[in-house]
C-alpha cells in the first residue's frame, strides 16, 4: 500500500509557493504522492502544474475535481496540460460533489448523477486516451479533438461510493478515491464492488485510494474530539453519511486514524487489510509537535 499526503491546509490558506514547498517536503519525506482538493480556493490543476514544474518524481493527484462546473472537454484539456507540466505524473480524481453545492451554490441541476457521470466519462476518457471524441448524450455533447503536440494518458479516478458509481468506475475509469470510508466498508463493499466491475469488463485491477484524517497523539479521546469538530460537515453530506453508517461509525471521528503510534499503527494495518492500493493521510493537528510526530509515524510506514 502506497502512502500519500493530502495538501488540504495549504490549498485552503497557502500561496502557490507554499504548495510547492509542501509537495517538496512530501517528496523528501519519501511519500509516493501529493494530493490537492478542488473546493473554493486555488484551481487544483493549475496549482499542480506549477508544483509539477518545480518538484520532480512525486505523483500529483486531485481529490477531487467536481464535474458539473466544467465541460469534460475543457477538463481534458486542463488535465492534459497539467500532466505535461508534471512530466506525466498526474492522477486525475473527479467527482460529483454534492447536491447542496451543485444546486444551491452553482444553480445547476443534480438530477440523475450516475447518468451525468456516465456521459461525462464517455467524453473525458476518449479525449485522455485518444485525443478525440464524437459523442452526443442527453445532457453532454462533444465533437472535438485535442491539438496538443504532446499528450500522454494518465489515470482517471472517480469519487465513487455507491454500487452504481463503483460499477461505472470499474468498467470505464481507472479506479476510485474515497473519503470518510472506514476499513471494513472498504474491505466488504468498495474494493470488491469496483474490482468485480473491472474484471467483468476485462479491465486491469482498479486503483483504490482511501483518504482519512490522521493524528498521532497521547490523548486519543481528545484527538477524536478534535476530529469530530474539524470534520463535522461530512456527517451531514448524504454520500459520506451512508459510508459512515455502513461502517457502524457514529461520525467522522470514529473512522479517523487517531492515537499513539501503536494505536495508529493498528488502524493503518486495518486499512492495509482492506485491500486498498493507496492511503492518503489528511494530517489535521495545528500543534507543531503533534504534526511532526504524525509525519514521523507516517514516514515509518512507507
Amino acid at each position: 500500500m502506497r502512502i500519500g499526503i493530502f495538501g488540504g491546509d495549504v490549498a485552503a490558506t497557502g500561496t502557490l509557493d507554499d504548495h510547492v514547498a509542501a509537495a517538496r517536503t512530501a517528496l523528501d519525506d519519501g511519500f509516493s504522492s501529493f494530493w490537492l482538493p478542488q473546493i473554493f480556493g486555488y484551481d487544483a490543476l493549475t496549482a499542480l502544474a506549477v508544483v509539477g514544474r518545480e518538484v520532480p518524481d512525486i505523483e500529483l493527484g486531485t481529490a477531487v475535481i467536481p464535474t458539473y462546473p466544467r465541460h469534460p472537454a475543457m477538463l481534458a484539456a486542463q488535465a492534459v496540460t497539467t500532466n505535461e507540466a508534471a512530466d506525466g505524473r498526474l492522477v486525475l480524481g473527479i467527482g460529483l460533489s454534492h447536491q447542496i453545492v451543485i444546486e444551491m451554490m452553482y444553480g445547476m441541476s443534480f438530477a440523475k448523477p450516475v447518468r451525468h457521470m456516465r456521459e461525462y466519462l464517455s467524453i473525458l476518457m476518449p479525449l485522455v486516451h485518444d485525443g478525440a471524441v464524437d459523442v452526443e448524450g442527453e445532457t453532454l455533447t462533444a465533437r472535438v479533438g485535442l491539438s496538443m503536440a504532446a499528450r500522454r494518458p494518465f489515470p482517471v479516478l472517480i469519487a465513487a461510493l455507491g454500487p452504481k458509481m463503483l460499477a461505472l468506475a470499474g468498467a470505464v475509469a481507472d479506479g476510485t478515491v474515497t473519503w470518510m470510508t472506514g476499513p471494513e466498508t472498504l474491505r466488504t463493499h468498495i474494493v470488491p464492488t469496483i474490482t468485480a466491475a473491472a474484471a467483468e469488463d476485462g479491465r486491469p485491477a482498479p486503483r483504490v485510494v482511501g483518504a482519512l484524517p490522521v493524528l498521532v497523539c497521547d490523548d486519543e479521546a481528545d484527538g477524536r474530539a478534535r476530529a469530530a469538530k474539524a470534520f463535522a460537515v461530512y456527517d451531514t453530506l448524504p454520500s459520506y453519511k451512508a459510508m459512515l453508517d455502513r461502517e457502524g461509525a457514529g461520525g467522522p471521528a470514529d473512522v479517523a486514524v487517531v492515537g499513539d503510534e501503536a494505536a495508529a499503527g493498528r488502524q493503518l494495518d486495518a486499512m492495509v487489510a482492506s485491500g486498498i492500493t493507496d492511503f492518503v493521510a489528511v494530517e489535521y493537528s495545528r500543534d507543531p509537535d503533534e504534526s511532526a510526530r504524525t509525519r514521523d509515524f507516517l514516514r515509518s510506514r512507507i
